[in-house]
């Protein structure tokens, strides 16, 4: 499996991180936060936005180990 560049799911962990708790009745919030959690999926090869959160940080996690071990 390819895996996305660190700062990539960084940002988009930050970006989602920020629009769940943005206000959930604005459509446009709404919209980019269903955008984001699609990215999330396919970026980390999982279905449902829960599974990608937990397999990113696992991602970055392992990125860390990897460079503080360095």
């Amino acid at each position: 499996m390819l895996m996305p560049h660190p700062s990539v799911l960084r940002s988009l962990l930050e970006r989602y991180t920020e629009l769940a708790a943005a206000d959930p009745s604005d459509a446009l919030v709404r919209r980019q936060t269903e955008d984001t959690a699609y990215t999330l999926c396919v970026t980390t090869g999982t279905r449902d936005i829960a599974e990608a959160l937990v397999a990113a940080h696992r991602q970055l996690g392992r990125v860390r180990e990897m460079t503080t071990a360095a």
